[in-house]
Formats: structure tokens, C-alpha cells, sequence
């Protein structure tokens, strides 16, 4: 079973920057489709940023300030997030969907952001 541990998260100051990491327990991120989700207590868990086969593709909301990237050397996946607002406040969870049949799909436990204004 893949295993992917999320970290980084922390109470930053509006306008402030994060790295969150998400590392993998095996070497999947290269035959995956790999992303960042957040949610909160009131929204459901939505798309902050996604690599596909294809494409990368940010919401709208944070397009300019994250990005997201990747260090299949390391199994890693990061979200740089710069700009940070008060609405970015959420628990942040990185998904990987793989290239196989049934295209399984792993999820973190998440890592906390806090931004104050």
C-alpha cells in the first residue's frame, strides 16, 4: 500500500510563503497523475494544483502564487505558495491517481495552514 506523509504546514502571516512537502513511500509520482487538495470545515475538499500527463493546472484563486513541482529522485512532491491569504487557510492533502487499471488512488492525512491577517 502506497503511503504518501504530507508536512510543512504552519501559521504564517498574510502576504508570507510555505513549502509543502508530500513524499511517497514508493516511486509512483512518475506514473501518476499527483496533486494538491485542500479543505476546510465549510467547504468541501477542492483542487489547488494538479500534474497530469498532460497538463498542469492551478485554481484560478491561487494561479501566480503556488506552484507545484516535483522530485521523482526523492519521491517527493512540493506546493511553493507565496502571497499567502487568510482564505488560503485550510488543511492541505496531496493525492496521487496511478496510470494502471482501476487507477488507484492514495491520499495523505494532510498538513495544517494557517495564514492570520
Amino acid at each position: 500500500q502506497v503511503q504518501l506523509v504530507e508536512s510543512g504546514g504552519a501559521l504564517v502571516q498574510a502576504g508570507g510563503s510555505l513549502i509543502l512537502s508530500c513524499t511517497a513511500s514508493e516511486n509512483i509520482f512518475g506514473v501518476s497523475d499527483v496533486g494538491w487538495y485542500r479543505q476546510t470545515p465549510r467547504k468541501k475538499r477542492e483542487l489547488v494544483a494538479r500534474i497530469t500527463s498532460s497538463d498542469i493546472e492551478y485554481k484560478d484563486s491561487v494561479r501566480g502564487r503556488f506552484t507545484i513541482s516535483l522530485d521523482n529522485d526523492v519521491n517527493t512532491m512540493y506546493l511553493q505558495m507565496n502571497g499567502l491569504k487568510p482564505e488560503d487557510t485550510a488543511t492541505y492533502l496531496c493525492n496521487a491517481e496511478l496510470y494502471v487499471p482501476g487507477r488507484p488512488k492514495f491520499w495523505g492525512q494532510g498538513t495544517h495552514v494557517t495564514v492570520s491577517s
